[in-house]
């Protein structure tokens, strides 16, 4: 109660400092420069050489007929998350922290795991060194090592999170060079940061434990990415490893590469834009992490995202997006090859919906065609609503996220319909967002036929208010 009570002041408070440093006599609209956000560390009068931070976001969730497993009923939940954030140096040398506070309330039959709690941790606490002129003039390299979080391209295959409550935190190094004609070539080697603890009960009591690196997984990538070529577009290129074995924790013994192609034009008012990746995979698993079972399977699956948009010169800047993406699925669960796409350590919300509570679908035995509208009337108000069907890439494998399956495929594979809209506004520039969405799920064939499916559809809401300062 008192974190839920603490969360509310901070927001009511926060936006009436905000409110209070906007000038009561703006000037003529002509003259009137775009006001500068708050920010704490010059508030506090911090030197130069000292940037803090502090993000507050609080999100209330509903979900009626859970679509998952076994589940019959509608579950909620308010989720909150607080990072805490300071980094010292200069130029060339530089240390940071970045505590992270994520807690969910929820109802006692709401299904809580590690992407909705982890309370008071260590997300990020690093030193990165950057130099200058190193290969070529007017070059830079910049390596982090400690525990540190990572965006790579996309996102599909290791993300950052930003809508889920909890984010990915990995230990390592991460070095990044980039030439003086903008081409970058990054590589890092990392442990993924284990999230604690891990049972129900604990999560539902926000219980605090410290977060342990898997010293039994590794996780590594090389990335290219160009700067603008022919005609706007842009190539990005990576290779990805992730290697575990049982330890502490049980695995299902990865040993997994995946290969990354990216070809894209950035969206431009008035101009075609487009966006096609290729993530081959390769390597051996095994189908379970029970401890008994030591069977190899050979790893052979893919995925592919492609979409093609056109940003109208009109009022409200709209947007119009057809796209597309394919993750393979396990054909036969009874053979020594395991086809199912691992999205490993990948972001979904951008592209299959809210996560959350919700989390329908994600990179894993889908094949699912869409159409999607983003406007944006003016720069502080942004908006888009977006349709996709889901089928099933394979009808014997899972529908993943739900946790159903029919392993002799009788089911059909259409999943159903998905409708979505989400609107944000952004009152004070960099300080305060709100949101609000909602999502509908229509149940198809597999979904209704399938076992212990619910067929009823799936309405989710959410509203969510985040202060940085």
């Amino acid at each position: 109660m008192f974190v839920k009570l603490a969360s509310v002041v901070v927001l009511f408070a926060a936006t009436a400092r905000l409110a209070s440093a906007q000038p009561a006599d703006p000037a003529p609209v002509a003259t009137k420069a775009a006001p500068k956000p708050w920010r704490l560390g010059k508030s506090l009068g911090a030197p130069h050489w000292l940037k803090l931070g502090i993000e507050h976001q609080a999100r209330l969730e509903y979900l009626a007929n859970d679509f998952r497993a076994m589940a019959n009923h509608d579950t909620r939940a308010f989720a909150l998350r607080t990072l805490v954030s300071a980094e010292a140096g200069s130029e060339v040398v530089r240390g940071g922290i970045e505590i992270e506070d994520a807690r969910t309330y929820a109802s006692n039959d709401t299904p809580l795991n590690t992407t909705h709690v982890d309370a008071l941790e260590i997300l990020q606490a690093y030193v990165a060194v950057a130099a200058s002129d190193v290969l070529a003039g007017r070059d830079r390299v910049e390596v982090r090592a400690g525990r540190i979080t990572i965006d790579l391209g996309t996102r599909r295959v290791v993300a950052r999170n930003r809508f889920r409550n909890t984010i990915n935190g990995f230990t390592g190094l991460d070095a990044t060079w980039t030439s003086p004609s903008h081409h970058v070539a990054r590589a890092f080697a990392a442990m993924p940061v284990e999230r604690l603890p891990s049972d129900v009960d604990a999560l539902h009591d926000n219980e605090i434990e410290v977060d342990e690196e898997n010293t039994d997984s590794l996780l590594w990538a090389l990335e290219y990415a160009s700067p603008s070529l022919v005609q706007g577009a842009q190539l990005e290129l990576y290779v990805v490893g992730f290697h575990e074995r049982d330890g502490d924790v049980l695995s299902r013994d990865r040993q997994l590469v995946t290969v990354g192609a990216r070809v894209f034009r950035k969206p431009a008012t008035g101009a075609v834009d487009f966006d096609v990746e290729l993530m081959p995979q390769v390597g051996t698993s095994r189908a379970t992490t029970m401890m008994m079972d030591t069977t190899d399977l050979k790893h052979r699956a893919w995925s592919s995202h492609a979409e093609i948009g056109v940003s109208a010169n009109t009022v409200g800047k709209p947007r119009f997006v057809l796209q597309h993406d394919y993750a393979s699925g396990d054909r036969d669960p009874a053979d020594d090859v395991a086809q199912r796409f691992d999205p490993l350590f990948g972001a979904r919300r951008f592209e299959f919906g809210p996560t959350g509570i919700f989390g329908a679908f994600n990179r894993s035995n889908i094949q699912s065609p869409g159409v999607r509208i983003l406007v944006e009337p003016m720069p502080s108000l942004k908006a888009f609503a977006s349709y996709r069907m889901f089928w099933l890439a394979s009808p014997r494998d899972a529908w993943v996220p739900a946790g159903v399956r029919d392993t002799v495929g009788e089911s059909g594979s259409f999943v159903g319909e998905f409708v979505e809209a989400m609107v944000s506004w952004t009152p004070f520039a960099k300080n305060l967002n709100i949101e609000a969405g909602a999502a509908y799920l229509r149940p198809g064939q597999f979904a209704n036929q399938a076992p212990t499916t619910a067929t009823a559809p799936a309405p989710y809401v959410y509203t969510q208010v985040t202060v940085t300062l």
